[in-house]
C-alpha cells in the first residue's frame, strides 16, 4: 500500500519537490528498483485479451516478459538497473497481510458472482485484483536477470527499505518504485513509473526527500510520525484525521506523543494498543542488506542461457529473445560513457566564485526581465545533461580534471508494436 494520499499531499505542500524528466536523461545512473513491485506491474499489466500471458504448457510468463523487455528499454537509454527483493516480511507487517488475505477472499466471491452472470468486464477487474507475487515468479525473474547480466540484491527484510539504504550509501542514484513508503525509509531520490509501460508514454516522477522536508518544514522523524498519520502497511490510523489535519497536527504538535496529549479522543478515536511506535522505529533503523558488501556488477548476456530458458522452457519465440540480446549487446557498447558530473573533478576555494555579475542595460535588461518560461507546478528536465560548452570557462583558482574517457552514447531502439499491444 505504501503511504496513504502522500502523493497529493506532496504536490499541495511541497511541489518544489517533485520534478519530472525523460528516461534519456538518466543515462549513466545505477538505479535500485523495488523488484516485487515491478514483477507485480508486469502481471496487471501485460496481458492478452484481458488475461495474463501463458505457455503452452499453462504456465504465466507475463511477469518474464515485462523483466526482459522493459529492462532492456532501460539499457538501453543507459540506464544502469538493480532489482532489490523482499526478504522476510516484517512482524508489524501481519495486520496488513492479514486485511489483504481478507480482501483477496472477498474478490474471489465476487470473481465467481461475475463469471457465472457473464460479465466479462468484471471478471477482469477481479482477476487483477486476486494478482499475487509467487515465490516462483521472483526465482524465476532472479534467473532471467542472471543470463541477461543485470545485478539484483536479494533483502532481509523490505525492498524499499534497502533500495534506501543503497541510495545513501552512494550506490546508486535512485530508488524507483511506485510505493511512496520509499521516502519514509529515507532514499534521497524516489523516481516513479520507470517501469510503467512505454505505450502510456508516462514522464519519471522524482521526489526529492531533502527538498521534501525542507519545503513541509519538518524533520525526518516528524516526516515519519506524518506518514504513520496517513496510513502504512505496519500500523493502523486515528480515525477521522485526513492529510490535511494530520501535516496540520505535526506542525503545531511536533510528534505523535504530544499530538495524543492533546487531541480530542472522542472526536477522533485513537486505535487500541497502538503500534506507532514500533512502526517509527521501523521506518528510521529497519533491516537492510550490508552495502558495504554489495558489489554491483553488469555483465556480458548469457545467450545459450537465455535461449534455453526463453525460447525452449517457457517458448517464447526465439528470433525476439535473440534481437532482444542483440539490444542488450549494443547498449553495453555505450556503456563507458558515464555523465557530465562525473567526467570532472573540481578543486579550488567557493570564495573564488563570487564576483559581481555584469550590470545589463537598455534592451539586453529588458529581455532577461521578459525571458524564461513560466513555472509550472513541477520542474521538468528537458535538457540531456551530458552536453558541454566546447571551450567551458574555468574560475580562478579552480582546476578541472578529466576523470575518464568516454565513447559514443547509443541512441535506443524503436519500440516493437507488438510488444505495446501487449503492453510491455
Amino acid at each position: 500500500m505504501g503511504i496513504h494520499g502522500l502523493t497529493k499531499l506532496i504536490a499541495d505542500q511541497a511541489p518544489g519537490a517533485i520534478k519530472e524528466n525523460d528516461i534519456k536523461n538518466y543515462f549513466g545512473r545505477k538505479i535500485a528498483i523495488d523488484a516485487s513491485m515491478s514483477i507485480y506491474q508486469f502481471l496487471i499489466a501485460v496481458r492478452q485479451d484481458g488475461n495474463v500471458l501463458q505457455n503452452e504448457d499453462g504456465e504465466t510468463t507475463s511477469h518474464l516478459m515485462g523483466m526482459f523487455y522493459r529492462t532492456i528499454r532501460m539499457l538501453e537509454n543507459g540506464i544502469k538497473p538493480v532489482y532489490v527483493f523482499d526478504g522476510k516480511p516484517p512482524h508489524l507487517k501481519s495486520g496488513e497481510l492479514a486485511k489483504r488475505s481478507e480482501r483477496r477472499a472477498e474478490a474471489e466471491k465476487q470473481l465467481a458472482e461475475a463469471q457465472e452472470a457473464g460479465d466479462v468486464e468484471t471478471v477482469e477487474k477481479f482477476n487483477k485484483r486476486l494478482v499475487k507475487v509467487t515465490k516462483q515468479h521472483n526465482d524465476e525473474c532472479k534467473r532471467l536477470l542472471t543470463l541477461m547480466g543485470v545485478p539484483y540484491v536479494e533483502a532481509p527484510c523490505e525492498a524499499e527499505a534497502s533500495c534506501a539504504a543503497l541510495v545513501k550509501a552512494g550506490k546508486v542514484y535512485a530508488t524507483a518504485t511506485e510505493d511512496m513508503d520509499g521516502l519514509t525509509f529515507g532514499t534521497s531520490i524516489l523516481m516513479r513509473h520507470l517501469t510503467a509501460s512505454e505505450a502510456k508514454k508516462l514522464p519519471i516522477q522524482e521526489f526529492h526527500f531533502h527538498k521534501l522536508l525542507e519545503e513541509i518544514g519538518l524533520s525526518h522523524t516528524q516526516f515519519v510520525d506524518l506518514c504513520i498519520l496517513l496510513g502504512s502497511d505496519y500500523c493502523e490510523t486515528i480515525r477521522g484525521v485526513g492529510p490535511k489535519r494530520a501535516i496540520e497536527l505535526i506542525r503545531q504538535h511536533g510528534s505523535i506523543e504530544e499530538i495524543l496529549q492533546n487531541i480530542d479522543t472522542a472526536k477522533y478515536p485513537v486505535p487500541e494498543h497502538w503500534l506507532y511506535k514500533e512502526a517509527r522505529q521501523l521506518f528510521l533503523t529497519p533491516e537492510v542488506v550490508d552495502t558495504d558488501s554489495i558489489d554491483l556488477k553488469w555483465t556480458e548476456p548469457d545467450e545459450p542461457g537465455l535461449l534455453e530458458f526463453m525460447s525452449t522452457e517457457k517458448q517464447f519465440s526465439e528470433d525476439r529473445i535473440r534481437n532482444g540480446i542483440k539490444k542488450i549487446r549494443k547498449s553495453r557498447q555505450g556503456s563507458t560513457q558515464g555523465r557530465l558530473d562525473n567526467f570532472f573533478k573540481v578543486t579550488g576555494s567557493l570564495s573564488s566564485l563570487k564576483r559581481k555579475e555584469p550590470e545589463l542595460k537598455g534592451s539586453a535588461k529588458k529581455k532577461q526581465k521578459s525571458g524564461g518560461a513560466t513555472p509550472g507546478k513541477f520542474k521538468k528536465e528537458n535538457n540531456p545533461p551530458y552536453r558541454t560548452p566546447p571551450h567551458p570557462t574555468v574560475p580562478t583558482g579552480f582546476s578541472v580534471t578529466p576523470v575518464r574517457e568516454t565513447e559514443t552514447q547509443q541512441a535506443p531502439q524503436q519500440c516493437d508494436p507488438v510488444l505495446v499491444s501487449l503492453g510491455v
